[in-house]
């Protein structure tokens, strides 16, 4: 596997900085996809406390003002769609939302210790702008 990826990143580069500054670079035209940590169970896993949702707000609005394509995986529902997970999201960011059923939580999955999964489904969103 490292072989078939090491052809396929052929002439690639990889740079370490800010999510915003990374997006800054986007031309009108580009494709960023986000996917930041989820406020709802990723900050446990992954220990993203600090993330801060709203600046990558502003970074989306600004690169859709240069016409830059972005799109974004969020929290979505869980508990088989029984609980919305709010995000707040500014009004007219985005132009269209897309369920992406996930199947069991992965966190309950964790904290269950091997109990039964059935009413634990999550769906996430993918907003598009």
């Amino acid at each position: 596997r490292v072989d078939i990826w090491h052809a396929r990143l052929a002439g690639c580069r990889f740079t370490c900085m800010d999510f915003a500054d990374s997006m800054a670079r986007a031309q009108a035209g580009d494709l960023i996809y986000c996917d930041p940590p989820y406020s709802h169970a990723q900050t446990i896993l992954y220990g993203a406390q600090g993330f801060d949702l709203g600046r990558l707000m502003l970074a989306i609005a600004d690169a859709r003002a240069r016409g830059v394509h972005v799109a974004l995986s969020i929290d979505g529902s869980k508990g088989s769609g029984t609980r919305d997970l709010p995000v707040d999201i500014p009004a007219g960011l985005f132009a269209r939302e897309v369920a992406i059923p996930r199947g069991p939580s992965m966190l309950r999955r964790f904290q269950m210790g091997g109990g039964t999964l059935e009413g634990e489904v999550v769906c996430d969103r993918l907003l598009l702008t």
